[in-house]
């Protein structure tokens, strides 16, 4: 602990661009890596989510997340859900480079309003594929939207926001208390974003399924220049991690997957986010650069349309390849952000590792 004054103390954190991944005594073929992971009752063949983003997540994207071993998640309160075609807004948002006009047209578009026929429609398509998928609300809407996501036959629900508790407390409008209103859901519920032990433990004992650890994508610079709230990636990983081992002993066996949501912008990030206790990333960034992307190269989050406190940024990337390079190759660039898959089993193989669990074990160091 250190002291900030006579009154405060605080604790050194750490992100992950602070630390790095220790080789151990022995290296391992990497055809005996397995990256398969289960959440709930479902298996997936690598530990990778992609992020409820506009300008990365198209039910057609969604599809092909899925198709390739992932899980892909489509955010029910998008253009996708505001606009029967949407092709036009995203040409529209592609063709602004000014950041203060694009942060005003983010503003106008997203003002149209969720039609409720439209997340029906969404949530059929993918449906139709017959992949796993998720779909997210932010806490606002969840109560409005939920029951239409769940009949719509996500394998998922998300609820995603720059910080999310397990009650929400108003003076003016109805509470939000997770641990009844995720029991009263037919499906398992993911939630976050929280940063630390309590937080993390609260939002278990509610019932979630998974923990999302961190603030989201690219608003987490954003966040704290306008909120003055952020907490380092690793330090955050690793107490979420500590009150999963907890809670796992309280329950008596029922083990909740964490799941770093932030901070990911390659696949070293994905590695060292496994080796600080995550279950599994949620990625952004990296689709971005996808052929597919609906963005065209320009990536942004929910907080970049905030009707009224704009609190995150909308990034340019260069276009790299199709979706399923990005994912599991073959890579064409040496930075990391290509064929994430092959990257993270090379990682394990490296450091001795056979499966995620293992190598959330990994002896890690400062930089």
């Amino acid at each position: 602990m250190y002291d900030i004054g006579r009154n405060k103390r605080a604790e050194k954190a750490f992100g992950l661009d602070d630390v790095a991944i220790v080789p151990t005594k022995r290296t391992r073929d990497m055809d005996d890596v397995d990256l398969s992971w289960k959440i709930d009752a479902v298996n997936l063949e690598f530990p990778l989510i992609a992020a409820p983003m506009d300008s990365i997540m198209s039910p057609a994207t969604v599809i092909e997340v899925g198709r390739l071993g992932g899980l892909g998640v489509l955010n029910l309160e998008g253009l996708w859900t505001r606009y029967e075609d949407p092709t036009s807004v995203f040409t529209q948002l592609a063709s602004i480079s000014d950041p203060l006009a694009a942060t005003r047209k983010l503003q106008q578009v997203y003002a149209a309003p969720i039609q409720a026929e439209l997340i029906d429609a969404r949530l059929a398509e993918i449906r139709a594929a017959a992949v796993p998928f998720a779909a997210s609300l932010s806490p606002k809407h969840v109560r409005s939207f939920a029951d239409r996501a769940v009949k719509g036959g996500v394998d998922f629900l998300v609820i995603r926001g720059t910080t999310v508790s397990a009650q929400h407390v108003s003076a003016t409008a109805h509470s939000l208390d997770l641990t009844t209103f995720i029991h009263s859901l037919d499906v398992p519920v993911i939630v976050g974003g929280c940063a630390n032990y309590h937080t993390a433990l609260h939002l278990m004992r509610a019932g979630a399924a998974g923990v999302l650890v961190g603030f989201g994508g690219g608003s987490r610079k954003a966040i704290r220049n306008v909120l003055g709230i952020e907490v380092p990636m690793a330090t955050a990983i690793c107490d979420v991690a500590a009150a999963r081992g907890d809670y796992l002993d309280e329950s008596g066996g029922r083990y909740v997957a964490v799941i770093a949501d932030g901070s990911i912008g390659g696949s070293g990030d994905v590695a060292k986010a496994l080796a600080c206790g995550a279950d599994a990333a949620m990625v952004g960034v990296p689709f971005a650069r996808a052929e597919e992307a609906p963005g065209r190269g320009y990536h942004w989050g929910p907080e970049a349309w905030h009707p009224t406190l704009s609190r995150g940024l909308r990034a340019h990337f260069d276009t790299t390849g199709t979706l399923e390079q990005i994912l599991v190759g073959p890579s064409s660039v040496a930075d990391g952000s290509m064929n994430l898959v092959e990257a993270l089993r090379r990682t394990l193989a490296s450091t001795g590792f056979t499966d995620v669990k293992s190598f959330q074990k990994a002896e890690l160091v400062l930089v």
